[in-house]
């Protein structure tokens, strides 16, 4: 099954069980997209509900206020240009953090994770893993470019250098905390 279609069936299970909610029909009845409702439970259960990284941004803004969001990754404006290639995120938002100095990101592009962090999030959580363990590879070697990094399944967070310790530990918990 492509990696696309996983969020397209989602949707459909998640509107036929919309859609079947309160009936009264048999495990064996044909719902309305024509697959029983019995089929429909089984793809519920092996099919989890995709979170886009506007949604993820959302829930981890609740732990920590300090976050604002900044930018949403488009394939126009990825500056990485993986957006929506194959074992890459499928969806990115970038942000800010109010505690982080003005004068520690003079220069930066808006959407620098150095300004605050990032949220990307893939079709697969090896795909996440192998994303997290590329950047951790590539900061090791280059200090100027280390940031605390946090997955959740499918969700990356990547996070400031210029915080504390202590206040990354507030994004990890929050990133623990998803889905």
């Amino acid at each position: 099954m492509p990696r696309f279609a996983l969020p397209t069936l989602t949707l459909a299970v998640a509107v036929s069980l919309t859609a079947c909610a309160g009936s009264t029909k048999t495990a064996g009845a044909v719902g309305p997209t024509g697959a029983s409702t019995r089929e429909i439970a089984v793809a519920q259960t092996s099919a989890p509900a995709a979170v886009t990284a506007g949604q993820a941004l959302i829930a981890l803004r609740k732990a920590v206020p300090t976050a604002r969001f900044t930018g949403t990754v488009t394939a126009a404006n990825d500056p990485n240009h993986l957006l929506g290639r194959p074992g890459q995120y499928t969806s990115k938002v970038t942000f800010s953090d109010s505690r982080i100095a003005a004068s520690d990101t003079e220069g930066l592009d808006q959407g620098d994770v150095e300004r605050g962090g990032a949220v990307e999030v893939f079709a697969s959580a090896d795909d996440a893993a192998r994303r997290m363990t590329y950047i951790q590879s590539v900061t090791k070697s280059m200090p100027a470019f280390a940031e605390y990094d946090y997955r959740h399944d499918t969700v990356l967070v990547r996070i400031s250098k210029f915080l504390t310790p202590s206040q990354a530990e507030a994004y990890k918990k929050a990133a623990d905390a998803l889905g």
